[in-house]
């Protein structure tokens, strides 16, 4: 099994997750199950069904979340070096094409979320950034076509 990168914030959130599935969301969807059951022909029962799709639903996100944290390992974002772009870094970018600054911290793939400043290590900027320095002008292809960006900050 592949091993990804996570940081200690990262593996407390997806832990923090599966016992939310597993205390709330569960018991929650066993109850309107058999609420459901109760009100008699189950052929014909749109409250069952959707209770026992959920159901489906729960478990594969339960699955899911101890993948995930069976698969991490946990990298403290203050070891490595801080004159290049590695895991944990925060980023400050010039992107060239749109004349704007952007910030973002490399996280691992279960704790991306672009919109918040965080992108995936294995996103196609990621795996452009690392081993960056600053001042290294960097192309990166990407699906919406090729990124220019200069790293202006490492934190």
């Amino acid at each position: 099994m592949e091993k990804m990168p996570m940081t200690k914030d990262g593996l407390e959130k997806l832990k923090s997750e599966l016992v939310y599935f597993e205390k709330t969301e569960k018991p929650n969807n066993i109850q309107a199950i058999a609420e459901a059951r109760a009100h008699g022909d189950l052929s014909e029962n749109a409250e069952y069904h959707a209770a026992k799709e959920k159901q489906g639903l729960i478990a594969a996100k339960i699955n899911e979340l101890q993948n995930a944290i069976g698969q991490a390992e946990v990298i403290d974002v203050n070891d490595g070096p801080m004159d290049r772009v590695v895991f944990g870094r925060t980023v400050l970018l010039y992107d060239i094409q749109n004349d704007k600054e952007i910030t973002y911290q490399l996280v691992g793939p279960y704790e991306s979320d672009p919109e918040n400043g965080r992108i995936s290590i294995k996103s196609p900027l990621g795996r452009g950034l690392i081993g960056r320095e600053i001042g290294d002008e960097v192309k990166i292809k990407t699906p919406r076509g090729v990124l220019e960006f200069e790293v202006l900050e490492i934190k």
